[in-house]
């Protein structure tokens, strides 16, 4: 189970904390350890926080009261000016892919890594050929993103989450737009780069099949508060 005490093996440490949107108060009393390299499941109905939950996590909403750390930063002193130093730690997967539709696979993660401060072109096209061979997207990379399917932008998605070799992958619902099939190829890669890449993920998923298949702890969102369970739990 993700850890229950603050310590340095932990990437996520929330404890007493108040996730708050437009001053409305959506989770309260969270105490949340999520230990380095652990795969958890962010569970609960639309509207129970989940999105709330990572938009804090990753720097979008301010945290509202108790403490907070992601990958070693301070979420309740957070700046402006800390949340892309914070990002580049973090890989974020969306339903919806968000690749840029202008320009090629390749020069959408070209993109984010001469805005995240790599220089070098050399390193940068290894760095591309590596995480689209992990993905198995390599032989794509000159492709627009209409020309993919939902899966390949997706396997594109999650390329891109890696790019920086991130401590932690926050994916909001990445195989919601997907069918069964695209879905289970989905959560298998991203079990695997996981594991290669040491970095813990928490995926928001409302798919209990998935969960099923692929199963792991869960955090829940219910009625403002946040829980801990293993998914097996889900199903007695």
């Amino acid at each position: 189970m993700p850890h229950r005490n603050e310590t340095g093996d932990n990437i996520i440490n929330l404890s007493n904390a108040t996730i708050a949107q437009k001053n409305f108060t959506v989770l309260s009393n969270v105490d949340l350890y999520i230990q380095k390299g652990k795969f958890c499941y962010l569970i609960g109905k639309t509207g129970s926080g989940k999105s709330s939950l990572l938009k804090t996590l990753y720097g979008h909403i301010p945290l509202s009261g108790g403490q907070g750390s992601v990958a070693g930063f301070d979420l309740a002193k957070l700046r402006t000016s800390d949340i892309p130093n914070l990002r580049r730690k973090l890989g974020i997967v969306f339903q919806d892919f968000q690749l840029l539709p202008d320009r090629t696979v390749e020069k959408n993660l070209r993109f984010v890594l001469a805005a995240t401060g790599w220089k070098e072109k050399e390193k940068i096209d290894e760095r591309i050929n590596d995480v689209l061979e992990s993905v198995g997207m390599k032989t794509k990379k000159h492709k627009m993103p209409h020309e993919l399917s939902g899966g390949e932008q997706q396997r594109v998605a999650i390329a891109r989450a890696l790019l920086n070799q991130p401590e932690l992958i926050l994916a909001d619902e990445p195989t919601g737009n997907l069918d069964p099939e695209t879905s289970n190829e989905i959560m298998t890669l991203m079990k695997r780069v996981a594991i290669e890449n040491h970095a813990a993920v928490v995926m928001a998923t409302h798919d209990y099949h998935m969960i099923q298949n692929f199963p792991g702890e869960a955090i829940r969102c219910e009625d403002g508060k946040v829980s801990v369970l293993d998914t097996s739990e889900l199903f007695e």
